[in-house]
């Protein structure tokens, strides 16, 4: 028997994905895609299955009916399942930005936009979508949330999507380098875990205040400001950003930028424990696009975070935070 409702879900997708990987001769995370669609369908949309596998899939659907799960239930056991498929991948592209990172930053988001009620959200850089989808989830049903999602790898995107939809969400996405040109009109927050390393489009990275003076430019810097640009005056961003961001040879540069566009509102260094190794490591950093009635905060929000698991030491810090917002906010 089942122990949770997530233990259930992840149990259909997991069986599931393996009698397609099997029948498909496909990937984990592809026959994972192909699941998916079934299961928002209500039908097995594969063509190429024998009639026997297909019975075998429609008796494992069978079992559920996703309408019937929360969508962040769904969106739990969807992360544990990509998780599966991405253990011992080789393409560094496919990670997941972690569940613990996701649910911090979908707290913060609502603290700072806590006086909008109808909000629009884009994550450039969507990957599987599981950030975006956590931020969407946690805000309430009676929410307007308008969300974008921009990826250019297919399989991601296609995750992303589907994931979306089994949970109930309207999001569009735009398959596509997300450092083109974007057809999304200004939105007021933005999140990115943003991919780090170089850019390998010279032609477009020119299009960038924040090309590097000589050789590639780094993505990360080149997403910050594509960011900025898709941000209204006032707007908010939450970035992931490397813990070396300010520490290269680019970094005078893109300090100048930040001056001229935007308010930094706060950086928080997550804990090393949530990473391989401390050269992988990564804080938060928020941003605020500037504008005619946006001043810069009394103090910046500086933070270095505990292990999660320390409850004590947690608590401290979201106590400090609670005194920042009430004195800058």
């Amino acid at each position: 028997m089942y122990e949770t409702s997530i233990e259930k879900l992840f149990t259909i997708f997991d069986q599931t994905s393996a009698i397609l990987q099997e029948e498909l001769a496909c990937t984990y995370l592809e026959a994972l895609a192909e699941t998916g669609e079934n299961l928002f369908h209500g039908e097995v949309l594969q063509d190429t299955v024998s009639e026997i596998t297909k019975k075998r899939l429609q008796k494992e659907y069978a079992e559920l009916t996703i309408t019937s799960f929360p969508p962040e239930e769904i969106r739990r056991a969807f992360q544990l399942a990509i998780l599966k498929g991405m253990k011992g991948h080789t393409q560094p592209n496919h990670q997941m930005t972690p569940d613990s990172i996701g649910l911090l930053i979908s707290y913060l988001t609502r603290k700072f936009l806590s006086d909008i009620e109808d909000i629009s959200i884009l994550d450039p850089a969507v990957g599987t979508g599981n950030l975006l989808s956590t931020i969407v989830n946690a805000y309430n049903q009676g929410s307007n949330i308008q969300s974008f999602g921009v990826e250019v790898d297919e399989l991601l995107i296609r995750l992303a999507y589907i994931g979306a939809n089994l949970q109930g969400q309207f999001t569009e996405f735009f398959h596509q380098d997300g450092l083109g040109p974007l057809l999304i009109d200004p939105v007021d927050l933005v999140v990115c875990d943003l991919p780090v390393g170089y850019y390998p489009n010279d032609i477009q990275a020119k299009e960038f205040q924040l090309n590097a003076s000589e050789g590639h430019a780094f993505a990360h810097h080149l997403f910050i400001e594509q960011s900025i640009k898709h941000t209204k005056p006032g707007g908010y961003l939450f970035f992931l950003i490397p813990n070396g961001l300010f520490e290269t040879e680019e970094a005078p540069k893109l300090h100048r930028f930040l001056k001229d566009t935007a308010y930094i509102q706060g950086i928080l260094q997550l804990p090393f424990s949530i990473f391989k190794n401390n050269q992988a490591a990564k804080s938060i950093f928020i941003l605020q696009k500037k504008s005619p009635e946006v001043k810069a905060p009394k103090e910046v929000l500086l933070a270095t975070l505990p292990s999660l698991s320390k409850k004590e030491a947690v608590d401290k810090i979201l106590w400090k935070m609670e005194k920042w917002f009430k004195e800058n906010k």
